[in-house]
């Protein structure tokens, strides 16, 4: 009688558990999405975030690192992910360490060369500074 008791709680257990993590995953991450857009971005230059982080990254993590950041930059490449998503990669003064955006999609995509501004929520600094869910934003005058 015990061990059907301690099953059946076993089996409620998991059941409440699995059922927790399906409501997570699909319904309450899709209905609370964090969007950039809606967020006021730290203003940074693009070859300023990137000298920032490498003279001192844990001081830059505290300043940028999970916050919405918007980097003025030139424009040295564009590519495309295996996720079909739009990446720029904006120039600064060290030609190994840039700072790296992935655009959400419906972006338009920039030129190689023009100067623009990109807002996106800062990941952190793996020898480029990494921006995701990055939207462009009105090009400096």
């Amino acid at each position: 009688m015990m061990k059907k008791k301690i099953l059946l709680a076993s089996i409620l257990v998991l059941l409440i558990s699995g059922i927790s993590v399906w409501y997570y995953v699909f319904v309450y991450s899709k209905n609370h999405h964090r969007e950039v857009a809606n967020e006021k971005g730290i203003t940074v230059a693009a070859r300023e975030i990137v000298k920032e982080f490498q003279l001192n990254e844990k001081t830059a993590n505290g300043k940028y690192l999970n916050k919405a950041v918007v980097v003025t930059g030139e424009v040295s490449d564009i590519k495309t992910d295996q996720a079909g998503q739009i990446t720029v990669t904006l120039k600064s003064d060290d030609t190994f360490s840039n700072v790296f955006c992935t655009l959400k999609s419906g972006n338009l995509k920039p030129e190689i060369g023009k100067t623009i501004r990109v807002k996106g929520i800062c990941n952190g600094f793996l020898s480029d500074v990494v921006l995701n869910e990055a939207i462009l934003e009105n090009t400096p005058q």
